[in-house]
């Protein structure tokens, strides 16, 4: 399948399981409607995301064979979705995100990188695998796995050729911006889904929560991204859907011309080096700025 339409969600979700499962139901109608062939949501759209502020009070975990899949398997029907959700594994807990359309499970992946506020109250994964799905080989990452290279790389040598990213970003907790647009992990978030797009030579689809929950502030900007790193269509702050066609071949067209993966040298990295053996740099000179 060379030309995929995809769509990329910005919206708010809470803790209701019914509304949650309504919700993914109405905008996958709404986007199969605008052509999407894939849609994705975001991060613990299934259950809500944690509350930083209550240890306590944890999202619903939830198994793939409940009542919340098996209702989503039967109403996507043609349609490929993603969607992330917390659940218990062998270790606790995690948050996770299921791929799956009408034909059943496609795919799963447990959140490796944990930031902070999340140390604690999730466990992390290990592993970064595609899969393949009715419309072509994927990969899937939560949040601020995107923020590490080798995650999305990973990915893409394993086969992906659109990597959807699932995310509950807010906006910067100490010194937040006026408007979302100007604040500094709203840069963050858009400078990453291009980045990663770009260095893997992939179609790349951002979904992230928007409003408000637990004294957070999700940023939304959902987009899609060609493999050039140009963004094809993307939301603001407040909810919407991110809907574009991906065309697969020229991301064979792109790789057959200089190809990202190809040209790797991986005996020249070392990605295991711990900070204890990098030297500090000399402390810097004061630098006077003339304009």
């Amino acid at each position: 399948m060379n030309r995929v339409c995809v769509s990329a969600v910005a919206a708010p979700f809470s803790r209701d399981l019914h509304h949650a499962v309504a919700h993914i139901a109405f905008t996958t109608r709404l986007a199969r409607a605008r052509g999407a062939q894939l849609v994705v949501f975001p991060e613990c759209a299934l259950g809500g995301y944690i509350d930083p502020n209550s240890p306590g009070a944890n999202p619903p975990y939830l198994d793939l064979d409940g009542p919340e899949f098996r209702a989503l398997i039967e109403m996507a029907g043609p349609t490929t979705i993603c969607v992330g959700y917390s659940e218990w594994g062998p270790r606790g807990p995690h948050s996770s995100a299921v791929c799956l359309s009408g034909e059943g499970i496609h795919g799963h992946h447990r959140k490796v990188h944990l930031p902070p506020g999340e140390k604690g109250r999730y466990e992390a994964g290990d592993t970064f695998s595609a899969f393949d799905t009715p419309v072509g080989r994927l990969g899937m990452l939560i949040c601020y796995d995107k923020v590490f290279p080798e995650a999305a790389r990973t990915l893409a040598l394993d086969g992906a050729e659109i990597i959807a990213s699932l995310s509950a970003w807010p906006v910067s907790r100490e010194r937040p911006a006026k408007l979302v647009a100007k604040d500094r992990q709203t840069r963050q978030f858009n400078v990453l889904d291009q980045a990663r797009a770009v260095d893997n030579q992939v179609g790349w689809v951002s979904s992230n929560q928007t409003g408000t929950f637990a004294g957070l502030r999700f940023l939304g900007h959902a987009k899609v991204v060609d493999p050039e790193g140009g963004v094809l269509s993307r939301t603001g702050s407040d909810s919407g859907i991110a809907t574009a066609t991906l065309d697969l071949s020229e991301l064979q067209g792109l790789r057959a011309t200089i190809s990202h993966l190809d040209d790797r040298r991986p005996a020249s990295y070392r990605e295991d080096r711990s900070l204890a053996h990098v030297p500090m740099p000399a402390a810097p000179q004061a630098v006077v700025a003339e304009c």
